[in-house]
């Protein structure tokens, strides 16, 4: 436990990918986020969601790149964005629909990571 007075702040989140400027096509055409820097080598891209949190793609052989975690992101309107995201082609694990966890719908990056969408008003409506 720390000592100081100082707390902790999650600033980022670093996933391994086979391709990086793929991942990055992905998440800044399917969820929004904005490219905040790119590193050349190793190839990495810092995107960065509207609320200042950093998802950082990094590419790694593809045998390093087994997804080992869930991205869940907060929206503004989930049903209407899976609808939008339908119409341009992006295919849902599940679509909007109650799940354990809650309201809320998946989708699979390009390698495989599950991304989570969740709205507030969704969730409170009809997640319980």
């Amino acid at each position: 436990m720390p000592t100081s007075k100082q707390t902790a702040h999650l600033d980022h989140l670093t996933i391994f990918v086979s391709d990086a400027d793929r991942s990055r096509e992905w998440y800044t055409r399917t969820l929004g986020l904005k490219v905040e820097f790119e590193v050349a080598s190793p190839r990495a891209v810092a995107l960065q969601d509207s609320g200042g949190f950093g998802l950082f793609v990094e590419q790694r052989a593809a045998d390093e790149c087994k997804p080992s975690c869930i991205v869940t992101f907060r929206v503004e309107d989930v049903d209407s964005l899976a609808h939008t995201l339908r119409a341009n082609g992006v295919k849902f694990s599940a679509a909007p629909q109650k799940l354990f966890w809650g309201y809320g719908a998946e989708l699979r990056d390009p390698d495989g990571y599950l991304v989570r969408l969740w709205d507030e008003q969704s969730m409170k409506a009809k997640g319980s």
